[in-house]
């Protein structure tokens, strides 16, 4: 999965961390400045539930839109997979 919370925010107009972290505090998601970092830097080890729905609420937005599937880079297909693409 591909985290994808920088573009959706960019979209409403949110372009720093410290804004986004703002308007989470006032939907009462207190988050440290470390997690908000890991958040925004894209590379969240992870994510609950719960920070999703604020997440999803503040920005408008629905979880598919957060989280979008990432694409396999060629060398993750096994050979079989290849084999069958083929056919």
């Amino acid at each position: 999965m591909k985290w994808n919370l920088r573009l959706v925010a960019a979209k409403r107009g949110i372009w720093k961390a410290g804004e986004l972290r703002e308007l989470l505090a006032a939907e009462g998601m207190e988050i440290s400045a470390g997690k908000m970092s890991k958040l925004w830097s894209g590379d969240p080890a992870s994510v609950k539930l719960a920070e999703l729905d604020v997440l999803c609420r503040v920005l408008d937005c629905a979880v598919g839109e957060l989280l979008v599937p990432a694409v396999p880079r060629h060398s993750e297909f096994t050979k079989n997979e290849i084999r069958s693409r083929k056919m």
